[in-house]
């Protein structure tokens, strides 16, 4: 199926290009998102009288994304979710869930521009793209927490592996220290037994 593509769309051509797809592709994605029309002699008749327009359109649209992205790239954001003590999440996190938070903090973005590669299941600090135009994209990081004092130590560059390793040793050191006090103590008890010990030896040794 041939269509006629008003922006560009990336592995695929630039705006104006006729271009040839498949049918479930074109109507699905390209035609219902207002990227593309039918390649008919009528549509490319009218996108050449609107091309003016239309690139003036892309070119306005594409310099508000210049100026998004040049603030938001690179931005982190925290998502706080519930997970398992070895870092697993409970459901994952969702295009959704990475616009709210970046809406959350001031900048205006959609799902739909939200590139997740693979689904983030696990505790830690993950980057995702951000398509905000054909032509500008960029990445943010999300730090999936379960709490925003784990986020921060997550962002000073501790992995939850990590942390869960500092716990364990922590609370083996304190186990250390309680035996460590259960025996000075019991040694303090024999000390102090001791000397009533000797003097029985003794008594006995004057009946001798």
């Amino acid at each position: 199926m041939q269509v006629i593509l008003l922006e560009r769309v990336a592995k695929l051509g630039q705006m104006g290009d006729v271009v040839d797809v498949k049918p479930g592709y074109a109507r699905n994605f390209l035609l219902r998102q207002g990227k593309a029309l039918t390649a008919s002699q009528a549509n490319i008749a009218s996108f050449e009288a609107q091309k003016a327009q239309l690139e003036a359109r892309n070119l306005e649209t594409k310099t508000e994304a210049e100026d998004l992205g040049s603030r938001l790239d690179g931005e982190q954001f925290v998502v706080i979710r519930q997970a398992s003590d070895a870092g697993s999440l409970y459901g994952s996190v969702t295009p959704r869930d990475a616009a709210e938070v970046a809406t959350a903090g001031g900048f205006s973005v959609d799902k739909k521009q939200i590139v997740i590669a693979q689904p983030i299941k696990e505790l830690g600090l993950h980057s995702v793209r951000v398509v905000l135009h054909p032509e500008v994209e960029i990445e943010i990081k999300l730090n999936v927490a379960r709490s925003e004092e784990e986020a921060e130590l997550q962002a000073s560059g501790k992995s939850i592996q990590e942390l869960a390793a500092e716990e364990e040793a922590a609370a083996e050191y304190e186990i250390a220290e309680l035996f460590d006090d259960i025996g000075s103590a019991a040694s303090d008890d024999d000390d102090m037994s001791a000397p009533a010990g000797d003097a029985g030896v003794a008594e006995g040794s004057d009946d001798d």
